[in-house]
């Protein structure tokens, strides 16, 4: 039997990630992954048994790390401005480098919707939500900013985020840009998201 190797099984993983962002769970195949990150399919089966498996762990590694940090900016002790300007560049930091996550994500959704939601139960929502407005609701009492709900206010964020990721092709042939601009386009936006979010809510 093979030895398990660690170097090896992130180098599936990687391999898995890309793969499935192409072609989708569906298209994916496990020949296409062992391909990919250059071992025989028997070594691939030895590490992961099954497409479903590789495409779980891949999934949950995404979004829990990205969860995973939001909820230490949300559960930190930063003001509230400080923090909606972290979360802004946390996303799109996430975002640049998994660019075709929204587009992946929106595929799976849309071909396999009970899978997709079945792979988030873990993931601690409500914990998130619940930390965020309770800052929230202190900032409006102090008459600081406009009452909103913490989920709105991060659906307004993941909105001025992931969109231009989703219209990269679009984008970059209306604006006339290269790849190179359109990634520092996708830099400027830190700010201008957070300022825009910020204005939206202040109260003067």
């Amino acid at each position: 039997m093979a030895k398990h190797n660690k170097d090896t099984e992130q180098k599936i993983l990687e391999s898995a990630r890309n793969v499935f962002i192409q072609k989708g769970l569906a298209g994916a195949r496990m020949q296409d992954i062992a391909d990919h990150a250059g071992v025989n399919k028997a070594l691939l089966h030895y590490y992961f048994t099954s497409k479903d498996k590789l495409f779980n762990i891949v999934f949950e590694q995404e979004f829990g790390n990205f969860f995973s940090s939001l909820a230490q900016v949300i559960a930190s002790d930063q003001p509230l401005f400080e923090k909606i300007k972290k979360v802004v560049a946390l996303d799109i930091e996430k975002l640049s480098q998994f660019p075709d996550m929204p587009i992946f994500v929106l595929n799976e959704v849309s071909r396999n919707p009970e899978v997709i939601l079945s792979r988030l139960q873990n993931i601690p929502v409500e914990m998130v939500l619940g930390l965020f407005q309770q800052q929230i609701n202190a900032e409006v009492e102090r008459g600081n900013i406009r009452p909103i709900a913490a989920g709105q206010l991060l659906v307004n964020i993941q909105s001025l985020c992931v969109f231009p990721f989703l219209a990269r092709p679009m984008l970059r042939g209306l604006m006339k840009m290269n790849e190179e601009e359109f990634k520092a386009m996708i830099q400027l936006r830190k700010n201008e998201v957070a300022e825009f979010i910020i204005n939206g809510i202040k109260t003067n």
